[in-house]
C-alpha cells in the first residue's frame, strides 16, 4: 500500500508541489520498493531455513539456469551482460532453490560489474560423490578481508546508493547450499572479478 500510494502520489502532484516535495516522495517510493524487497528476501531465507529436512530431488542445473537467466532478462540486456556454461548435471535440490542460487549469483555479478559489460560462465565439475559450481565474473572484485562477512545477513560492502539490495542475497545461497550439505566460498581479487563455487551432492 505505501508503494502503490507513493506512486500515484509522485504521477497526481509530481512538479506540482516543488523540489522538496519530489525529492520527498522519490524517497518514500524507493523506502517502500526496498522493503518490499527485504520481504521477499526474508521469506526466501525462511524457506530454506526450514526444520524439516531437503527432500531429495533430481533437479537439472541447466534447466534452473536457463530460468535464472529468464528471471535477469531485464538487467542482463541493461549491463550487456554475456552468460557463457558448460554443461551442467543434475543434483539433489529443490528446483526452487536451485534457480535461486543461479539467480543470486548471476545477478550480483551484474550489480557488482565494473565498467565493462559483465561477462559470465557457470560451470560444475564432479568430484567424491558431489559437484563443485561456480559462477565467475569479471567484475569489481573483493578483498580478502571480507570473503567470510558477505555470507552473512545483512552484510553490505557499499552503499544502497551506489550497489542496490537488501544485502541478503549471498546468505539465503549459503543457507540453501548447507542445507543440503554442501559448502559455498569465494575467490576474488580487487578489480580482477570473483568466482563463486558452492557444492551439491550429485544424484545416484
Amino acid at each position: 500500500m505505501v508503494s502503490t500510494y507513493s506512486e500515484l502520489l509522485r504521477k497526481e502532484f509530481g512538479s506540482k508541489l516543488g523540489p522538496s516535495a519530489d525529492e520527498y516522495i522519490s524517497y518514500a517510493v524507493q523506502g517502500a520498493r526496498r522493503m518490499e524487497q527485504l520481504l521477499t528476501d526474508l521469506r526466501a531465507y525462511t524457506l530454506a531455513s526450514t526444520s524439516e529436512p531437503v527432500p531429495l530431488g533430481d533437479v537439472d542445473a541447466g534447466a534452473m539456469l536457463d530460468k535464472a537467466v529468464a528471471n535477469l532478462d531485464a538487467a542482463i540486456k541493461d549491463s550487456g551482460a554475456s552468460i557463457s556454461r558448460s554443461d551442467l548435471p543434475h543434483v539433489r535440490l529443490h528446483e526452487f532453490q536451485m534457480e535461486q542460487l543461479f539467480q543470486n549469483l548471476i545477478g550480483n555479478a551484474i550489480r557488482y560489474r565494473s565498467k565493462l559489460p559483465p561477462q559470465i560462465h557457470v560451470a560444475a565439475l564432479p568430484q567424491d560423490g558431489e559437484w563443485i559450481f561456480s559462477v565467475q565474473d569479471n567484475g569489481i572484485g573483493i578483498d580478502s578481508q571480507y570473503k567470510e562477512q558477505i555470507f552473512d545477513l545483512f552484510k553490505r560492502l557499499h552503499s544502497v546508493a551506489a550497489y542496490p539490495g537488501t544485502g541478503m542475497g549471498l546468505g539465503i545461497c549459503k543457507r540453501i547450499v548447507e542445507r543440503a550439505g554442501g559448502r559455498i566460498w569465494v575467490e576474488s581479487e580487487p578489480g580482477r572479478g570473483s568466482t563463486f563455487f558452492f557444492t551439491l551432492p550429485a544424484t545416484d
